[in-house]
Protein backbone atom coordinates (compact mmCIF):
# COMPACT_ATOMS: atom_id res chain seq x y z
CA UNK A 1 0.00 0.00 0.00
CA UNK A 2 1.30 3.34 -1.12
CA UNK A 3 0.47 6.76 0.69
CA UNK A 4 0.84 9.14 3.77
CA UNK A 5 0.86 7.52 6.86
CA UNK A 6 -2.43 8.99 7.19
CA UNK A 7 -4.16 7.44 3.91
CA UNK A 8 -2.47 4.09 5.03
CA UNK A 9 -4.48 4.25 8.27
CA UNK A 10 -7.19 5.25 6.60
CA UNK A 11 -7.13 2.15 4.20
CA UNK A 12 -6.52 -0.52 7.06
CA UNK A 13 -9.19 0.70 8.91
CA UNK A 14 -11.55 0.35 6.19
CA UNK A 15 -10.16 -3.11 5.09
CA UNK A 16 -11.04 -4.36 8.79
CA UNK A 17 -14.38 -2.99 8.53
CA UNK A 18 -14.88 -5.23 5.12
CA UNK A 19 -13.62 -8.28 6.46
CA UNK A 20 -15.72 -7.51 9.85
CA UNK A 21 -18.86 -7.14 7.44
CA UNK A 22 -18.21 -10.44 5.67
CA UNK A 23 -17.76 -12.49 9.12
CA UNK A 24 -20.63 -11.34 9.69
CA UNK A 25 -22.92 -11.16 7.08
CA UNK A 26 -20.92 -14.18 4.90
CA UNK A 27 -20.84 -11.46 1.73
CA UNK A 28 -20.06 -8.29 0.23
CA UNK A 29 -21.51 -6.60 -2.54
CA UNK A 30 -20.48 -3.40 -3.95
CA UNK A 31 -23.08 -1.44 -1.64
CA UNK A 32 -21.06 -2.47 1.00
CA UNK A 33 -18.16 -1.38 -0.43
CA UNK A 34 -19.23 2.28 -0.90
CA UNK A 35 -20.88 2.63 1.94
CA UNK A 36 -17.71 1.48 3.86
CA UNK A 37 -15.67 3.60 1.49
CA UNK A 38 -17.89 6.61 2.13
CA UNK A 39 -18.53 6.43 5.60
CA UNK A 40 -22.04 6.11 5.40
CA UNK A 41 -23.73 5.83 8.16
CA UNK A 42 -27.60 5.94 6.89
CA UNK A 43 -26.25 1.98 5.12
CA UNK A 44 -25.36 0.22 8.52
CA UNK A 45 -28.31 1.83 9.87
CA UNK A 46 -30.45 0.09 7.59
CA UNK A 47 -27.71 -2.95 8.27
CA UNK A 48 -28.43 -2.87 11.86
CA UNK A 49 -32.08 -2.81 11.96
CA UNK A 50 -32.30 -6.02 10.27
CA UNK A 51 -30.51 -8.25 13.17
CA UNK A 52 -33.77 -7.84 14.92
CA UNK A 53 -34.61 -11.47 15.64
CA UNK A 54 -31.48 -12.86 14.46
CA UNK A 55 -29.49 -15.76 15.00
CA UNK A 56 -26.58 -15.33 12.25
CA UNK A 57 -26.38 -14.59 8.54
CA UNK A 58 -25.06 -17.71 6.82
CA UNK A 59 -23.78 -17.94 3.14
CA UNK A 60 -24.78 -15.00 0.96
CA UNK A 61 -26.34 -13.22 3.64
CA UNK A 62 -28.90 -16.28 4.55
CA UNK A 63 -30.71 -14.38 7.18
CA UNK A 64 -31.57 -17.51 9.87
CA UNK A 65 -33.51 -16.61 12.76
CA UNK A 66 -36.77 -18.03 14.35
CA UNK A 67 -39.82 -18.92 12.26
CA UNK A 68 -41.89 -19.98 15.17
CA UNK A 69 -42.56 -19.36 19.20
CA UNK A 70 -41.23 -22.49 19.65
CA UNK A 71 -38.23 -21.92 18.11
CA UNK A 72 -37.38 -18.73 20.02
CA UNK A 73 -38.34 -20.20 22.82
CA UNK A 74 -35.26 -22.98 21.54
CA UNK A 75 -32.83 -19.87 21.11
CA UNK A 76 -33.40 -18.48 24.28
CA UNK A 77 -33.30 -22.04 26.79
CA UNK A 78 -29.56 -22.24 24.97
CA UNK A 79 -29.00 -18.90 26.14
CA UNK A 80 -29.71 -19.58 29.45
CA UNK A 81 -28.96 -23.40 30.48
CA UNK A 82 -26.22 -25.42 29.70
CA UNK A 83 -28.03 -28.52 28.69
CA UNK A 84 -30.87 -28.01 26.58
CA UNK A 85 -33.38 -30.97 25.22
CA UNK A 86 -35.46 -30.09 21.39
CA UNK A 87 -38.55 -32.98 21.35
CA UNK A 88 -40.71 -32.99 18.50
CA UNK A 89 -41.44 -34.17 15.19
CA UNK A 90 -39.46 -34.05 12.38
CA UNK A 91 -39.67 -30.26 9.95
CA UNK A 92 -39.67 -28.17 13.39
CA UNK A 93 -36.49 -26.75 12.42
CA UNK A 94 -35.00 -27.84 16.47
CA UNK A 95 -31.70 -29.59 14.51
CA UNK A 96 -30.89 -26.48 12.28
CA UNK A 97 -31.44 -23.73 15.46
CA UNK A 98 -29.09 -25.82 17.48
CA UNK A 99 -26.83 -25.97 14.67
CA UNK A 100 -27.13 -22.23 14.21
CA UNK A 101 -26.75 -21.19 18.02
CA UNK A 102 -23.48 -23.31 17.77
CA UNK A 103 -21.99 -22.03 15.10
CA UNK A 104 -23.15 -18.26 15.84
CA UNK A 105 -21.29 -19.53 19.57
CA UNK A 106 -17.81 -20.39 18.01
CA UNK A 107 -18.21 -17.17 15.52
CA UNK A 108 -18.01 -14.99 19.17
CA UNK A 109 -15.37 -17.35 19.78
CA UNK A 110 -17.59 -18.53 23.40
CA UNK A 111 -17.05 -21.93 22.31
CA UNK A 112 -13.77 -23.60 20.59
CA UNK A 113 -15.12 -26.72 18.69
CA UNK A 114 -18.58 -27.73 17.69
CA UNK A 115 -19.02 -31.33 18.21
CA UNK A 116 -22.26 -33.12 16.28
CA UNK A 117 -23.48 -36.88 17.15
CA UNK A 118 -25.88 -38.93 15.80
CA UNK A 119 -26.59 -42.35 17.02
CA UNK A 120 -25.95 -44.46 13.59
CA UNK A 121 -28.59 -46.71 13.68
CA UNK A 122 -28.71 -48.65 11.02
CA UNK A 123 -25.24 -49.07 10.87
CA UNK A 124 -26.03 -50.92 13.85
CA UNK A 125 -22.99 -48.52 15.36
CA UNK A 126 -20.58 -51.20 13.96
CA UNK A 127 -18.88 -48.64 10.90
CA UNK A 128 -16.06 -50.83 10.60
CA UNK A 129 -16.85 -52.79 7.57
CA UNK A 130 -17.98 -49.27 5.89
CA UNK A 131 -15.56 -48.15 3.48
CA UNK A 132 -13.53 -44.88 4.29
CA UNK A 133 -12.66 -42.68 6.98
CA UNK A 134 -14.64 -42.32 9.86
CA UNK A 135 -16.20 -39.32 7.84
CA UNK A 136 -16.93 -40.93 5.29
CA UNK A 137 -18.46 -43.71 7.06
CA UNK A 138 -20.83 -41.16 9.32
CA UNK A 139 -21.55 -38.79 6.75
CA UNK A 140 -24.60 -40.44 5.30
CA UNK A 141 -26.13 -40.13 9.17
CA UNK A 142 -24.83 -36.59 9.54
CA UNK A 143 -25.95 -35.28 6.46
CA UNK A 144 -29.17 -32.75 8.07
CA UNK A 145 -26.18 -31.69 10.15
CA UNK A 146 -24.19 -30.92 7.59
CA UNK A 147 -26.80 -29.78 5.29
CA UNK A 148 -27.36 -26.85 7.65
CA UNK A 149 -23.70 -26.11 8.02
CA UNK A 150 -22.99 -25.88 4.33
CA UNK A 151 -26.00 -22.75 4.89
CA UNK A 152 -24.28 -20.92 7.19
CA UNK A 153 -20.84 -21.00 6.97
CA UNK A 154 -18.78 -20.86 3.32
CA UNK A 155 -17.17 -24.26 2.26
CA UNK A 156 -13.61 -23.70 1.89
CA UNK A 157 -13.76 -22.28 6.02
CA UNK A 158 -16.14 -25.78 6.60
CA UNK A 159 -13.16 -27.56 4.86
CA UNK A 160 -10.77 -25.76 7.06
CA UNK A 161 -12.83 -26.32 10.08
CA UNK A 162 -13.34 -30.11 9.36
CA UNK A 163 -9.82 -30.95 8.83
CA UNK A 164 -8.35 -29.35 11.66
CA UNK A 165 -10.97 -30.22 14.06
CA UNK A 166 -12.62 -27.62 14.88
CA UNK A 167 -16.11 -29.02 13.63
CA UNK A 168 -16.17 -32.63 14.68
CA UNK A 169 -17.84 -36.05 13.48
CA UNK A 170 -18.00 -38.12 16.58
CA UNK A 171 -20.36 -41.62 16.31
CA UNK A 172 -22.27 -41.75 20.15
CA UNK A 173 -20.69 -45.26 20.65
CA UNK A 174 -17.23 -43.84 20.10
CA UNK A 175 -17.58 -41.25 22.97
CA UNK A 176 -17.12 -42.96 25.72
CA UNK A 177 -14.27 -42.02 28.07
CA UNK A 178 -13.72 -38.28 26.37
CA UNK A 179 -14.06 -35.21 28.40
CA UNK A 180 -15.65 -32.23 26.06
CA UNK A 181 -14.55 -29.01 27.16
CA UNK A 182 -15.10 -25.80 25.22
CA UNK A 183 -17.61 -27.30 22.92
CA UNK A 184 -21.10 -26.78 21.62
CA UNK A 185 -22.18 -30.93 21.36
CA UNK A 186 -25.51 -31.90 19.51
CA UNK A 187 -26.68 -35.05 19.38
CA UNK A 188 -29.77 -35.40 17.03
CA UNK A 189 -31.93 -37.97 16.59
CA UNK A 190 -31.17 -39.02 20.67
CA UNK A 191 -34.35 -41.15 20.29
CA UNK A 192 -32.40 -43.61 18.78
CA UNK A 193 -29.76 -43.30 21.96
CA UNK A 194 -29.94 -46.42 24.23
CA UNK A 195 -30.16 -45.86 28.17
CA UNK A 196 -26.46 -46.64 28.54
CA UNK A 197 -25.50 -44.43 25.38
CA UNK A 198 -27.73 -41.79 26.79
CA UNK A 199 -26.27 -41.36 29.91
CA UNK A 200 -23.10 -41.86 28.45
CA UNK A 201 -23.22 -38.72 26.31
CA UNK A 202 -24.69 -36.24 28.97
CA UNK A 203 -21.88 -37.37 31.56
CA UNK A 204 -19.37 -36.52 29.04
CA UNK A 205 -19.59 -33.14 29.44
CA UNK A 206 -17.02 -30.72 30.51
CA UNK A 207 -15.98 -26.97 31.53
CA UNK A 208 -17.32 -24.31 29.42
CA UNK A 209 -19.27 -26.73 27.25
CA UNK A 210 -23.19 -26.72 26.19
CA UNK A 211 -25.02 -29.53 24.77
CA UNK A 212 -27.91 -29.89 23.02
CA UNK A 213 -30.01 -33.06 22.74
CA UNK A 214 -32.83 -33.19 19.81
CA UNK A 215 -35.30 -35.91 19.08
CA UNK A 216 -38.95 -37.08 18.45
CA UNK A 217 -39.91 -40.01 20.55
CA UNK A 218 -42.63 -41.11 18.21
CA UNK A 219 -39.65 -42.03 15.58
CA UNK A 220 -37.80 -44.75 17.56
CA UNK A 221 -35.80 -47.01 15.31
CA UNK A 222 -34.41 -48.95 17.84
CA UNK A 223 -34.47 -53.32 17.95
CA UNK A 224 -37.59 -54.02 20.35
CA UNK A 225 -35.44 -55.64 22.83
CA UNK A 226 -33.59 -51.90 23.28
CA UNK A 227 -35.22 -49.26 25.02
CA UNK A 228 -34.78 -45.25 23.98
CA UNK A 229 -32.71 -43.48 26.41
CA UNK A 230 -34.70 -40.28 25.45
CA UNK A 231 -37.83 -40.84 27.31
CA UNK A 232 -36.10 -41.79 30.35
CA UNK A 233 -33.62 -38.93 30.56
CA UNK A 234 -36.97 -36.65 30.20
CA UNK A 235 -38.32 -38.05 33.09
CA UNK A 236 -34.85 -38.26 35.41
CA UNK A 237 -34.18 -34.98 34.61
CA UNK A 238 -36.74 -32.57 34.00
CA UNK A 239 -36.46 -30.88 37.17
CA UNK A 240 -32.41 -30.07 37.41
CA UNK A 241 -31.87 -26.56 37.63
CA UNK A 242 -29.52 -25.71 34.49
CA UNK A 243 -31.39 -28.14 32.05
CA UNK A 244 -34.43 -27.15 30.20
CA UNK A 245 -36.75 -29.13 28.18
CA UNK A 246 -38.36 -27.29 25.28
CA UNK A 247 -41.43 -29.32 23.07
CA UNK A 248 -42.50 -29.00 19.54
CA UNK A 249 -45.63 -29.43 17.49
CA UNK A 250 -47.22 -29.90 14.43
CA UNK A 251 -47.50 -26.52 14.27
CA UNK A 252 -44.14 -26.13 14.50
CA UNK A 253 -43.50 -27.76 11.25
CA UNK A 254 -41.69 -25.57 8.74
CA UNK A 255 -41.66 -27.67 6.02
CA UNK A 256 -44.15 -27.93 2.91
CA UNK A 257 -47.51 -27.70 4.37
CA UNK A 258 -48.46 -31.03 3.22
CA UNK A 259 -45.76 -32.63 5.88
CA UNK A 260 -47.66 -31.06 8.50
CA UNK A 261 -51.11 -33.14 7.70
CA UNK A 262 -49.06 -36.04 7.01
CA UNK A 263 -47.99 -36.24 10.54
CA UNK A 264 -51.51 -35.51 11.28
CA UNK A 265 -52.66 -38.17 9.90
CA UNK A 266 -50.27 -40.76 10.57
CA UNK A 267 -50.46 -39.82 14.44
CA UNK A 268 -53.85 -40.53 14.36
CA UNK A 269 -53.69 -43.65 12.86
CA UNK A 270 -51.18 -45.18 15.09
CA UNK A 271 -53.12 -43.87 18.13
CA UNK A 272 -56.14 -46.08 16.51
CA UNK A 273 -53.58 -49.22 16.05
Amino acid sequence: VIGTDEEIESFQEKFHQLLKYFDKFSKIDENAIDAICAQNDAFFDKERSLDNGVILYGNDGLIIKSRTDNQSKLIEAIRQNDLVFAIGPAGTGKTYIAVAMAVKALKAKEVRRIILTRPAVEAGENLGFLPGDLNEKLSPYLQPLFDALRDMIPAEKLKMYNESGVIQVAPLAYMRGRTLDNAFVILDEAQNATHNQMKMFLTRMGKSAKFIVTGDITQIDLPRNQRSGLPESMRLLEKIKGIQFVHFGEKDVVRHDLVRKILNAYNKYEMIK
